[in-house]
């Protein structure tokens, strides 16, 4: 019996409303030896007293010394194994936008980059260029044809666009390397395939870098694509159907909107402030059993190694904890999908800080929302597909096993 199957016997056809809150990112290390980590610095006085009354850990989002890309981590946290069901990003983005993705559709995540006169890339967001020059880019991109596919190339937001392409024999099968160095200083990678069904892919994503190389040449800073997350479409178990809650997504940016469609979640319309979110979270209460409400800038200053600016978001997402409470969930979980320090402008493999509150879930001793205060909760350290069920069963939506 696989853990959907258990958990899908295990279900209630009713229960409690729970809220996972994921401040993307959320684990950190100190910005100078012996110092505090970002959460540490922030002033959190209502995801400490929070803290106070729940259990606490901290979760693996994939495995031990593993660093996760967003798409794992998440789906990780969403009860879905990372490793039985790897999602490339390029599907991700594409489902984010509301891109209609067929069956067999080969789906890439787009970076425009910025690459020096010897080809050499020098910035891979190219400055984070604004969503508006990116559909511009992305309007000339359209004019590449590839023989006998048809290519779609859509704006995501600032820096990232999605492509897809649409025809017969477009194996992905072992996967696609990313054209990405993911390093700046180095020229982007051929991709390859891994298998010999993927060969025909392989080579139409290199055909369409070339040609977007040329086509952009002219361009600055975004003079160059990198390819990242090639996959093909294929849908994951759905949410609702397998675990029983009825469930809604509220996030700002679009790959985290296509993480939830993909598992089934309603994405729900929202607005590009954190207080925003929090409204839509409350306009939609009544409607749905469990949201995923997902804060974004936590992580991308800890990618730009801007130390203050993530304490300022995590300050600002703490002050609308109480906008939280008065809703009246029966279970909140407060996490990161990742840890993403500043110090290494990176996603890394921290284990990240977790509290589970209900009112059956056993506090322990931690009294502050922190790396250190959460090495020593109740949780432990626990693998983040763990976190999923231990919402169902604290908020009764799953019978007990056996006899």
């Amino acid at each position: 019996m696989t853990r959907f199957e258990l958990l899908k016997s295990l279900k209630r056809d009713q229960g409690g409303k729970m809220l996972l809150l994921i401040m993307d990112g959320l684990g950190g290390l100190p910005f100078e030896p012996g110092g505090k980590t970002a959460l540490e610095t922030a002033q959190t006085p209502n995801l400490d007293a929070l803290a106070a009354e729940s259990v606490c850990g901290l979760h693996t989002p994939c495995g031990p010394g593993i660093t996760p890309g967003s798409g794992p981590a998440h789906l990780g946290t969403f009860g879905y194994d990372p490793f039985e069901y790897n999602i490339g990003r390029g599907v991700l983005e594409a489902l984010g936008i509301d891109f209609e993705l067929k069956d067999g559709d080969l789906a890439i995540r787009i970076n425009f980059c910025t690459l020096d006169e010897n080809g050499i890339v020098a910035d891979r967001r190219a400055g984070r260029i604004a969503t508006e020059i990116s559909a511009t880019l992305c309007e000339k991109l359209r004019a590449i044809q590839l023989e006998g596919v048809e290519l779609f190339v859509e704006p995501v937001k600032e820096h990232r666009a999605a492509a897809v392409l649409r025809g017969p024999g477009l194996h992905a099968t072992g996967g696609l390397n990313d054209s990405d160095p993911q390093e700046v200083g180095k020229a982007p990678l051929e991709i390859k395939a891994s298998d010999p069904a993927a060969e025909r892919a392989a080579a139409l994503c290199n055909e369409f870098a070339a040609r977007a190389r040329e086509i952009l040449k002219n361009d600055h800073p975004a003079n160059m694509t990198l390819l990242r997350g090639i996959d093909r479409f294929e849908l994951l178990p759905n949410f609702t159907d397998t675990l029983g809650p009825k469930a809604a997504a509220i996030a700002t940016y679009p790959m985290y909107r296509g993480l939830a469609r993909l598992v089934g979640m309603d994405v729900l319309d929202t607005g590009e402030t954190i207080e925003s979110e929090i409204d839509t979270l409350r306009d939609n209460f009544d409607a749905y059993d469990f949201f995923y409400v997902h804060i974004k800038k936590t992580d991308s200053y800890g990618e730009d190694g801007n130390f203050d600016a993530r304490v300022h978001v995590m300050d600002e997402s703490d002050e609308l904890i109480p906008r939280i409470r008065e809703m009246d969930f029966d279970v909140i979980a407060v996490t990161g999908d990742h840890s993403t320090p500043a110090t290494m402008k990176g996603h890394s493999w921290h284990p990240v800080p977790t509290l589970l509150w209900s009112e059956v879930c056993r506090p322990d001793d931690v009294e502050t929302f922190g790396e250190r205060a959460c090495n020593h909760g109740g949780l432990g350290v626990f693998p983040a597909i763990d976190l999923l069920p231990r919402m169902l069963s604290n908020a009764h939506w799953l019978q007990k096993y056996g006899a």
